[in-house]
């Protein structure tokens, strides 16, 4: 996590545990959250701070899609549905659904072209064998 966040792992706990994840939910630090999972490798009282970081993401997005920024829920909204329709990320088909998301359609396009010529980004996506697996999954969480 980075130094401008007013919450760390630890208090993002402290709080969750005194009942209180509504403040930890509406605080922006949870969203600045690399989810890189070392507080949770970290952590001595072995708890998961990285999974309740991510819970309260969801739930933040559940109760008010408002209070996340509008890019961060661009992002996590755009991977979340290659995922469900592929089975796995398809980068340039995030690309295009979180450019679309945002309105911000035309920062960083110069850089496409390298990225495809070079093979970093692909135009096809590859589903994976057990997609509908992956749509029973979305459906019972309620993702559709």
């Amino acid at each position: 996590m980075g130094s401008e966040m007013r919450l760390k792992p630890h208090d993002v706990m402290r709080l969750v545990a005194s009942d209180k994840w509504r403040r930890a939910a509406a605080d922006e630090s949870i969203w600045l959250c690399l989810t890189c999972e070392t507080c949770s490798a970290r952590c001595p009282n072995d708890c998961d701070p990285a999974g309740v970081i991510d819970t309260l993401r969801e739930l933040g997005l559940d109760a008010d899609a408002a209070d996340a920024p509008r890019r961060i829920a661009a992002f996590h909204r755009s991977f979340l549905a290659q995922i469900e329709g592929n089975g796995r990320l398809h980068e340039m088909g995030m690309v295009v659904e979180y450019k679309l998301r945002t309105g911000d359609l035309m920062k960083d396009v110069t850089n496409a072209p390298g990225m495809l010529s070079r093979g970093k980004l692909s135009l096809r996506a590859d589903r994976i064998r057990g997609i509908d697996e992956i749509k029973r999954i979305f459906d019972k969480c309620g993702q559709r």
